[in-house]
């Protein structure tokens, strides 16, 4: 073999190697992402099943939709206090998704039509609070994220057991 024939040859080696090399990096880089989704899950599930958060969505849920703000506050403070847990829990949901942390579909499939129909009562409440203390940012990400949720048709879905009815774990 001449070096004209080892040039090449150690050329074309060199040349399968990055191409490996780029395979295993993308690897890696789904198996992150993979990892990444996987983790934002676990938090998002972490941060619905504590015992504030249960307790404020057991007071406000049963609430009728847009219930005044002078209604909400006349239940007394725990109801304003519940506000305020979920409204504090959806406000840095929405941020995270918009910022592309939480994948709105997860956030959809897991919280969604709670969100929405948390948003609808607690509304009133939010804009009356945005008024009076002078502050329009109060519960933004909050009514962004239920707003994108609504436009998505997420209160009218069907629910996931219709959806999924035929599924079958893949092992």
């Amino acid at each position: 073999m001449d070096i004209a024939s080892l040039s090449q040859f150690a050329q074309i080696i060199g040349n399968l190697a990055v191409v490996v090399a780029l395979c295993f990096g993308a690897a890696q880089i789904r198996q992150f992402r993979r990892q990444r989704l996987d983790a934002a899950a676990s938090e998002l599930m972490r941060s619905i099943q504590d015992q504030q958060f249960t307790r404020a969505f057991r007071l406000i849920y049963p609430l009728p939709v847009a219930v005044p703000a002078d209604d909400l506050r006349a239940l007394g403070p725990e109801y304003e206090d519940a506000a305020l847990a979920l409204g504090a829990r959806f406000e840095s949901m929405g941020l995270l998704v918009y910022r592309e942390s939480l994948p709105m579909d997860m956030v959809e499939e897991i919280i969604g039509g709670a969100v929405v129909l948390l948003w609808q009562r607690l509304k009133p409440w939010a804009e009356a609070n945005r008024r009076e203390q002078n502050h329009p940012l109060l519960f933004e990400w909050f009514q962004w994220l239920a707003e994108r949720l609504e436009e998505r048709g997420r209160p009218s879905q069907t629910p996931a057991f219709e959806r999924f009815r035929d599924w079958k774990p893949r092992r």
